[in-house]
């Protein structure tokens, strides 16, 4: 078999079906938590830095997730799912922590309340796509 028989290797989609909601709503917040934070860390940083940074990183997770997500691809899907279990870790540790001591945050991140500022999504959205995921990395190895 020469080069010019091989066939080229086609990147997953994953942005097919529930994939299309799903970058959706990352993109949603993406917008949401960047332009929050954006606005927090400018004009009120020194009241809830912390608070502000978590609501950044956030932001930057989504937008990876949203990025993996439109790229296609294994090593995507990989890189989605780990950023998608992350978030998880995430969104429950700051849920957590504000319910257990909300002193800690004086105003609010993303993931304050397990997302309940963003109607749940930051909770809901990991799971969702972290079963996505692992759906399509199925379906892709079923045809093979």
């Amino acid at each position: 078999m020469t080069v010019a028989d091989e066939k080229p290797r086609t990147r997953q989609k994953l942005i097919t079906g529930p994939g299309i909601l799903l970058v959706w709503l990352y993109g949603v917040m993406v917008v949401g938590a960047v332009s929050r934070s954006v606005v927090q860390i400018a004009t009120d940083f020194d009241r809830a830095p912390l608070a502000y940074a978590l609501s950044a990183v956030a932001g930057v997770v989504y937008g990876f997730i949203t990025y993996s997500l439109v790229r296609g691809g294994e090593t995507a899907r990989r890189a989605a799912l780990v950023c998608c279990a992350a978030e998880l870790v995430g969104v429950l540790a700051v849920g957590t922590w504000t319910l257990a001591d909300s002193s800690a945050f004086p105003d609010a991140t993303v993931w304050s309340d397990f997302g309940m500022g963003y109607l749940f999504i930051p909770v809901l959205l990991p799971v969702t796509a972290m079963v996505w995921l692992t759906r399509a990395r199925r379906a892709q190895a079923a045809t093979r």
